[in-house]
């Protein structure tokens, strides 16, 4: 039963091992398993259940023996039941337990859906009625354990930022969002609901007992050798605790402003005014549209050594190499106002404010910008010229706004068209109709959909992209609004050099990167016209 296709990769493993546990040269330890390709012979050599069970994962068979990945070597009991299971004799490789539930779950496709199939009725008894001690007992169960890790590790497999479980009366509904929106899964069974939550509260250091005020914690993770943060929140619902755990991967790459998707030509106006030694620039649009992203990417263009950068955040979502980074904390009356003050004092050359939430903060980041520092902040409107009049609105001075205001960049994200299942797809007069109504200009031209694919689940589209509108503040603008004009009649004036996110939208939609219908989807109508 010698496998003659074994990888190069796989043997390479083997013998680069890390040294010999024990007496025997049989138990070795692993490296990664995340890039090491495992032979289907070797996956339908052991049947799921067992491997499950005692946790280990067949990586290969060679010259008569079935090599094994495990966290608990040296047992001899599943050595044999491995023996007489595959019939080859064993060879034990020690690996982390969490890298070989994550590479199980690759290789045998384990879903919530699959491992909620596999559950006996006795695994998914109720816990109602239970005391806290027989939940806690329970939350340590290795189905529970193993049900929680599949979850996390299947969302991270997706691509999802963030996982949704919320509790009704006879079911629990898990859902991830990808790309921005929220897809359903096979649900665990209600039964396990508070096993699970207070799993993931064991995890994330939070207290299980507290089941009727809301609570935040942390988890730190390593996916397939990455470092990946999960927020933990916690709700109160009629029937029982809802949860969302947001994904970050610590050392996920950070975009350019290219890769985010603005042209080369406002790209070097981004660069102009973001390179100016001081004054505010800002980024705008609703939560989720990548604000805080696009001023990562900022402050990577930016970055010399000579220059101090130090920014305050609520939370800090990525770290930035050569950076200062700094979490607000409520609940010790550290907030962004109290931050920016102390930030000041430690002679910064450029900061960033996570996002001015009203006057104190406003008027604290406008006298920093005009007294020589570079500030970078983020607002909640829906174009660019809406930053003028919000911080109008909080009370801050237009002569202020109008000295020390550079430039803002309004966004929003909106899904990519697959590129491995991308079609032509003539616009139909519903969707002109419909657009029209919303307020578009005359649209001509050939525009494109996804048609669904294994790439892309079926979805038709896979990762995001900006469309962005950027406002330089220039002479004019500065006099109206020192004149406190509307944000109508500011945006007129922009228009007629400026390229809104509306003739964005349809430029990438012309270019096949995006569809009509996710532009509508995106818009609602405040983009166009």
């Amino acid at each position: 039963m010698a496998d003659a296709g074994l990888k190069d990769s796989l043997v390479q493993a083997v013998e680069d091992a890390e040294g010999v546990l024990g007496e025997g040269a049989s138990e070795r330890r692993l490296g990664s398993l995340g890039k090491l390709e495992v032979p289907a012979e070797a996956i339908r050599a052991l049947p799921l259940e067992f491997v499950k069970r005692h946790r280990i994962l067949p990586i290969g068979l060679y010259n008569g023996t079935i090599r094994v990945a495990t966290a608990d070597p040296g047992n001899q009991r599943v050595i044999e039941d491995i023996r007489l299971l595959s019939g080859l004799e064993v060879q034990e490789f020690e690996a982390p337990a969490a890298e070989i539930l994550e590479k199980m779950a690759e290789c045998y496709q384990m879903t919530v859906e699959k491992m909620i199939e596999h559950l006996h009725p006795e695994q998914a008894v109720s816990t109602e009625g239970r005391t806290l001690h027989d939940i806690e007992v329970m939350a340590n169960e290795p189905t529970v354990i193993n049900l929680v890790n599949v979850i996390i590790s299947t969302a991270l497999r997706e691509r999802a930022s963030d996982i949704h479980l919320v509790p009704f009366e006879q079911s629990l509904q898990l859902r991830y969002r990808i790309d921005g929106l929220l897809q359903e899964k096979p649900p665990p069974p209600k039964q396990l609901h508070a096993a699970l939550v207070s799993r993931i509260k064991i995890m994330a250091d939070m207290n299980i007992a507290e089941r009727y005020m809301p609570q935040d914690g942390h988890i730190q993770i390593n996916h397939r050798g990455v470092r990946v943060d999960i927020r933990v929140g916690t709700l109160p619902t009629i029937y029982g605790e809802g949860m969302v755990l947001r994904l970050l991967e610590k050392t996920a790459k950070l975009l350019t402003v290219e890769e985010l998707g603005l042209d080369p030509a406002r790209s070097t106006l981004l660069s102009r005014l973001v390179e100016k030694p001081h004054g505010l620039f800002l980024t705008t649009g609703p939560t989720g549209s990548g604000k805080t992203t696009t001023l990562y990417a900022i402050l990577q263009r930016i970055y010399t050594p000579e220059k101090k950068i130090v920014t305050i955040e609520d939370p800090v979502e990525y770290e930035l190499p050569g950076v200062a980074q700094i979490p607000v904390r409520p609940s010790r009356n550290f907030s962004f106002a109290n931050g920016l003050r102390s930030i000041l004092r430690q002679d910064p050359d450029v900061v960033m404010v996570g996002e001015i939430r009203d006057s104190e903060t406003a008027e604290i980041a406008i006298r920093a910008a005009l007294t020589g520092h570079q500030v970078f902040s983020t607002l909640h409107t829906n174009d660019s010229t809406g930053a003028v009049t919000r911080l109008l609105d909080m009370g801050v001075e237009a002569y202020l706004i109008s000295s020390s205001l550079e430039g803002v960049l309004a966004q929003r994200l909106v899904r990519r068209i697959c590129t491995q299942c991308r079609v032509e797809s003539p616009l139909s007069s519903a969707l002109r109709d419909r657009m029209e109504l919303l307020g578009a200009r005359k649209i001509e031209g050939v525009f494109y959909r996804g048609a669904g694919c294994e790439e892309c689940r079926g979805n038709g589209y896979r990762g995001r992209i900006g469309i962005f509108e950027l406002l330089p503040i220039g002479t004019e603008l500065r006099e109206m609004i020192l004149q406190k004009q509307s944000s109508a009649k500011l945006k007129a004036a922009a228009q007629r050099t400026m390229i809104t996110m509306h003739q964005d939208a349809l430029q990438k939609a012309a270019a096949g990167v995006t569809s009509i219908e996710e532009i509508l989807r995106v818009s609602s109508g405040d983009l166009l016209g």
